[in-house]
């Protein structure tokens, strides 16, 4: 008799952790999503989807990597081939939580919840020198810098710790 007691209680924490697990699941949706949707309560903007449409196409504009391949996947740039944005306004409007919105769209698109940020690195304890020079390459273009100067891989450890300042 306790264990049928105890069924239900087991039904409601499997249902949170899959909406957990989704919500790590589409970490680029989701914090994309949710940034905007708290930018349009700042703003006091109007929540029809039309407005909403108009500002997130308006913002994706801006956007660069992950959030621009998730903008693209949604319809929101000019060269997008699709344009799935209703799926994204509607359900917005009508104050839905982002991670429900991204579970909805991972059923239309299953790439859209295949975007991970890459990993943040701490320059600060982490030995940048003794890092491959391929990887010292990576963080300056992740950075959208260049080093035409850089013979030696002491160059571009030089250069990350000069330019580190200037993106924490």
């Amino acid at each position: 008799m306790n264990f049928l007691a105890f069924v239900p209680v087991l039904g409601l924490c499997w249902g949170f952790a899959c909406s957990v697990a989704h919500e790590a699941e589409c970490e680029v949706c989701t914090d994309y999503l949710d940034r905007f949707y708290h930018s349009l309560l700042e703003k006091n903007a109007d929540f029809t989807p039309a407005a909403i449409e108009k500002e997130l196409t308006e913002v994706c504009r801006k956007s660069t990597g992950k959030e621009n391949r998730l903008c693209y996947y949604l319809g929101a740039t000019s060269d997008a081939a699709t344009k799935i944005l209703g799926e994204v306004t509607r359900p917005m409007s009508a104050h839905v939580p982002t991670y429900k919105i991204c579970e909805k769209l991972r059923k239309i698109d299953m790439q859209i919840c295949e975007l991970k940020y890459e990993k943040k690195l701490d320059l600060e304890t982490m030995d940048i020198s003794k890092m491959k020079v391929a990887d010292l390459k990576k963080i300056l273009n992740n950075w959208g810098e260049t080093c035409r100067a850089c013979i030696e891989k002491t160059d571009f450890v030089e250069l990350i710790k000069e330019l580190a300042p200037k993106y924490k």
